[in-house]
């Protein structure tokens, strides 16, 4: 994989899932570890060292720690939208990415991202909506001319590998001047250079690791347990509402003969 087909995976992730279930485990720097630096910073989402998480597209969240504690779900995703549409906002009137259709290569990576209405449910930092879609390691389109420092992040050590069983690709990335993490206080890429793994078939960032300075094993890992799975809206809901899930068998009673 060249470092251009990496940045067109980068982009992808729009076009490649609309729900997932993983786990994400952070990691906290060397110097938090020792005592040099706050702990939380730069590389904690939450109180919690690692979460179970569902994302439904368009913005259906749920957070719960692995034993089951409920953190974090969207309780409004099922409410008027009416407001929006008269605010005066052109934002609202965007088409979600899944129904443009972006330049692709031939691999099917995306090129350049077409103007959609883009963006992931966050909890905490927002780092691991970052990584569900990791465009600020690529920037929305390529630059007009290839040339040293011109990209958001120059790529170097592209290797293929396995991630917990699925394909995925590995990257050496050092950020550039006009490098800009969606959420500044949860970059994906960390002063120096960063380690990341993309998965091939979703585009999400399933690790990032600092490997220099003071962030040095900064990061996260993202296990991927489910794609594309059926979620019903109770799964995010703060109030069941009693719907069936018909995935499960049903069992019926008949009076004997």
């Amino acid at each position: 994989m060249t470092p251009e087909t990496f940045r067109h995976l980068c982009r992808s992730s729009p076009w490649r899932w609309q729900s997932l279930r993983f786990e994400l485990h952070r990691r906290e720097s060397a110097a938090v570890r020792e005592g040099r630096a706050p702990a939380g910073t730069p590389a904690s989402d939450t109180d919690v060292a690692a979460m179970k998480c569902w994302v439904r597209r368009p913005g259906a969240l749920r957070v719960e720690t692995l034993d089951g504690r409920l953190l974090a779900s969207t309780t409004r995703i099922n409410e008027s939208k009416d407001s929006l549409f008269i605010s005066g906002n052109r934002k609202p009137w965007l088409l979600r990415p899944s129904l443009v259709n972006p330049v692709k290569d031939a691999d099917g990576y995306v090129v350049r991202r077409p103007e959609a209405l883009y963006g992931e449910p966050a909890y905490g930092s927002g780092r691991f909506a970052a990584a569900l879609d990791p465009v600020e390691l690529a920037g929305e389109r390529p630059v007009p001319l290839e040339k040293p420092f011109a990209n958001v992040a120059e790529v170097s050590d592209i290797a293929m590998v396995e991630h917990h069983g699925r394909p995925a690709v590995d990257a050496i990335l050092t950020a550039n001047a006009s490098y800009a993490a969606l959420f500044p206080t949860a970059p994906l890429l960390y002063p120096g250079r960063t380690a990341v793994r993309i998965d091939l078939e979703t585009a999400v960032c399933v690790a990032s690791q600092s490997l220099d300075g003071d962030t040095a094993g900064a990061g996260h890992a993202l296990v991927l347990l489910g794609i594309d799975e059926y979620m019903l809206d109770d799964l995010f809901e703060e109030v069941s509402m009693g719907l069936t899930d018909v995935r499960a068998h049903i069992p019926w009673d008949l009076p004997g003969s």
